[in-house]
């Protein structure tokens, strides 16, 4: 790949618009201008139109944008997994130049060019220790999806989130499993379909105090789990934490002071046989807190590695250098941009 999809932008000859507002299309234009790079629109789904302005743009719908300026090149500023959005999204696709821009959900930097030839040593390694035929083309399509925005790399490598239950946890009934960034409960659900119901313990924790709620709600016919609000960290203490009353809840230094524990301290010495992180942008920390655990008893681990620009070389550098036998995969489910994106070690 000769050029990024930044580098590509900056000397694209047709119209460049926006498909939705919020916080990815903030960072999105706020890269377009530091790069000198014209916007020359922005639209939204039919029901968020209603007459808004974003950025000093007038919300258009896509039919107007069509309309009014032909073919453009179309940047996708959300992110979703929604079968019908996915849809929209790859009909427009069909008929326009349609990129779903990579940027950090957390933290700085961007993955380019540039930094994948500066770690071109750090992917190689990784790839290298990748378990299965699978692993690696995914990690070959995520990166080349991070590096051109192109959705056909996602499309090459989604499954469902059934195939690694099925062909890399392979979970028994005496899992003792731990649930980081349990958020309502949908994740504890899985883990008790994928055992029939028949496990020892869950430890499920959450920080943001409304979802808790949902969390305490959703789970109280769960047997034999314990439900912790805090964040999970590399220490015990407190930390300031911005709660958003959902999954882009987040430490933060505008946040309230909210308790943190770690892996270890949940347990206390007691061993775990499965563990998900997935804590918005703090799984290096959430690791370096289970060290004692990881080193112990080995348990097999769902990582998220998506959140900050690095996470798909510093997660396994992290684990591998704690615990080097581990067995590494990945995978991705179905999600645009490359969200839901995870390493499994077993």
């Amino acid at each position: 790949m000769e050029k990024d999809l930044w580098q590509y932008l900056e000397t694209a000859e047709k119209p460049i618009v926006l498909y939705g507002m919020g916080n990815g299309a903030d960072k999105i234009i706020n890269i377009l201008n530091s790069r000198g790079i014209k916007i020359s629109g922005v639209f939204a789904s039919d029901g968020f139109v209603r007459k808004k302005t974003f950025h000093g743009f007038q919300i258009e719908t896509y039919a107007e944008i069509k309309e009014r300026l032909g073919n453009v090149i179309v940047l996708v500023c959300f992110g979703s997994s929604l079968t019908d959005v996915i849809a929209n999204i790859e009909r427009i696709a069909k008929e326009q130049e349609l990129y779903a821009p990579e940027v950090p959900v957390y933290g700085g930097g961007l993955f380019t060019l540039d930094y994948v030839q500066k770690n071109r040593d750090r992917f190689e390694k990784i790839y290298n220790i990748l378990a299965d035929e699978l692993s690696r083309k995914t990690f070959e399509c995520i990166v080349n999806y991070k590096l051109s925005g192109d959705i056909k790399f996602l499309n090459a490598c989604e499954v469902t989130p059934d195939e690694p239950f099925e062909n890399i946890l392979r979970l028994t009934e005496k899992e003792t499993y731990i649930d980081l960034g349990a958020y309502t409960g949908d994740t504890v659900k899985q883990f008790t379909t994928a055992v029939n119901g028949k496990y020892r313990k869950i430890y499920a924790v959450e920080p943001d105090k409304k979802t808790f709620l949902k969390l305490k709600a959703n789970t109280v016919c769960t047997e034999d789990i314990e439900l912790i609000n805090a964040c999970i960290s590399d220490k015990c203490g407190t930390l300031t934490f911005k709660s958003n009353g959902g999954r882009n809840s987040v430490v933060d230094l505008s946040g309230s002071e909210t308790k943190c524990t770690t892996v270890d301290a949940i347990l206390n010495g007691n061993s775990a046989t499965y563990i998900k992180m997935d804590v918005e942008g703090e799984e290096i920390a959430a690791i370096h807190g289970s060290e004692r655990t990881v080193k112990t008893y080995k348990p097999k681990m769902l990582i998220s590695c998506y959140h900050r620009t690095d996470d798909m070389l510093s997660i396994p550098e992290t684990v591998f250098a704690m615990c080097s036998d581990y067995k590494l995969f990945m995978r991705h489910y179905r999600y645009i941009p490359a969200w839901d994106t995870n390493y499994f070690f077993v």
